[in-house]
């Protein structure tokens, strides 16, 4: 499938789909590993070898060390296990197995990825489902676009190409609407979970919270961070049920008072900052007042990118 190329939006570059030519993410300096991949799992048996193996043919040269974390949040299956008899062979990958978890049931998607988040050592985090929607062989590009165009965030978009059912399409649709309305949010895509961010980005996301992670990058924007966004493939579940439920109750009405909890939450917020001065250096105090003010006076909702080179 062939996706759109909007002039403001480099289109992915897909690997060959086999041999050894496949494209190598850049290293990135400054310590630590180059690239941790989070993937939270939850009774996906049926798909979490192959998704190994797609992870691995994207990512598996990048220089300067990568990762690939699966959180299996309370699976009652053979996730676990197929898990943990694949990292046999492969030091690259790691399981993770949340805590506290509800009997049959998991955490959810943002407990999940706040737990994955702390346990990488990437500089930059790569994000997806293990429901093999997502497809593994857009992150090259995804972090190529970061590092052009000097961003905090690439989003992933499936809009133009989404393989879910009327309802599911329906309700994005929906949710979309009511994020501009009430957060003044431009991002057409938030629930799509493949994205790539610096590690710092990551850390400061508020996950602890239930359902978040629908608002990863309105979150990561109204923090002052630079988000951009990629149209991304997007395929039909081949195997496994999917573990969202619909209705109002189930997903419209949570969905809705989210938005004013994150809306509350970004109009409280102030940008906080310290550095520790020494007698004589009266200068450097005055100048942190007046760039409070300049950052004060900002958009929230679109800012300035302020993230700097990898």
């Amino acid at each position: 499938m062939s996706l759109p190329d909007p002039t403001s939006t480099p289109a992915p570059i897909r690997p060959p789909a086999s041999g050894d030519d496949s494209p190598t993410l850049p290293a990135i300096e400054g310590g630590g590993i180059a690239l941790s991949v989070v993937s939270p799992a939850h009774n996906e048996e049926e798909n979490v070898r192959r998704l190994v193996d797609e992870v691995e043919s994207a990512c598996g040269s990048t220089p300067g060390g990568w990762e690939f974390i699966i959180v299996d949040d309370g699976s009652t299956d053979s996730t676990r296990r197929i898990v943990l008899d694949l990292m046999h062979a492969r030091p690259w990958l790691r399981c993770l197995a949340m805590t506290r978890t509800p009997p049959g049931r998991g955490n959810g998607q943002s407990a999940a990825f706040h737990a994955g988040f702390r346990a990488a050592r990437g500089r930059l985090i790569a994000v997806l489902d293990a429901d093999l929607q997502n497809d593994p062989a857009d992150l090259p590009a995804m972090i190529d676009l970061l590092r052009a165009r000097r961003a905090d965030m690439v989003q992933g978009d499936r809009s133009h190409a989404r393989k879910d059912n009327a309802v599911r399409r329906a309700g994005s649709i929906v949710g979309r609407l009511f994020r501009r309305m009430i957060l003044g949010d431009s991002i057409r895509d938030t629930g799509c979970s493949l994205r790539v961010m610096k590690r710092e980005v990551a850390l400061q996301l508020p996950l602890e919270f239930a359902g978040m992670h629908r608002f990863i990058p309105v979150a990561a924007r109204h923090m002052g961070y630079g988000v951009v966004e990629m149209p991304v493939h997007h395929r039909a579940r081949l195997a496994g049920t999917t573990k969202y439920g619909f209705g109002i109750t189930k997903r419209a009405i949570p969905g809705l008072v989210d938005c004013f909890a994150v809306r509350w939450m970004s109009r409280r917020r102030r940008p906080v900052g310290s550095e520790e001065l020494t007698p004589g250096e009266a200068g450097k105090a005055e100048s942190s007042r007046s760039g409070y003010a300049r950052h004060a006076s900002g958009n929230a909702a679109e800012p300035a990118r302020v993230g700097g080179p990898l």
